[in-house]
């Protein structure tokens, strides 16, 4: 069975609204019956995703597919891109300016919590492109009825 694509708007710099598209990606999963250390997880990873789209993106997108295989989420930005993503994917490496670190964001956790907390993680970036992100879950997701 496939789902109904969900799509939720990131803007840039709006950290009123910064965590809005996870907790709708929460709410779909709960509503769907998923097991709870799933539902922690892919809200991490989205919210680790969504700020990173909030600092860095020049607004994007956040999509959420489910299938009977898996949950996808898949992130896309218009921001500079990633210029070294090995780099980016270490812990602690940030490129946040001081005022976003002020806010309590930038400490260079993000893609590697995405990565600890996903199945399956794939990122690609060109730099004055943007980047993309899939973010797949897979253990803990069953779609029959108890």
């Amino acid at each position: 069975m496939h789902y109904p694509r969900h799509e939720f708007p990131i803007k840039e710099m709006d950290f009123v609204r910064a965590g809005e598209a996870s907790l709708q990606v929460k709410k779909i999963l709960r509503e769907m019956k998923a097991e709870n250390d799933l539902v922690r997880r892919a809200t991490i990873a989205c919210y680790e995703a969504e700020i990173n789209a909030v600092v860095y993106g020049r607004d994007g997108v956040m999509s959420l597919e489910v299938d009977d295989e898996g949950i996808y989420i898949y992130v896309e930005d218009k921001g500079d891109g990633i210029p070294d993503i090995e780099q980016a994917m270490m812990e602690g490496f940030s490129t946040a300016t001081e005022e976003i670190r002020e806010m309590g964001f930038g400490a260079g956790m993000g893609l590697p919590n995405i990565m600890k907390n996903a199945d399956e993680f794939t990122i690609s970036s060109a730099v004055g492109e943007g980047t993309r992100l899939k973010i797949i879950f897979r253990s803990g997701w069953t779609t029959e009825e108890a």
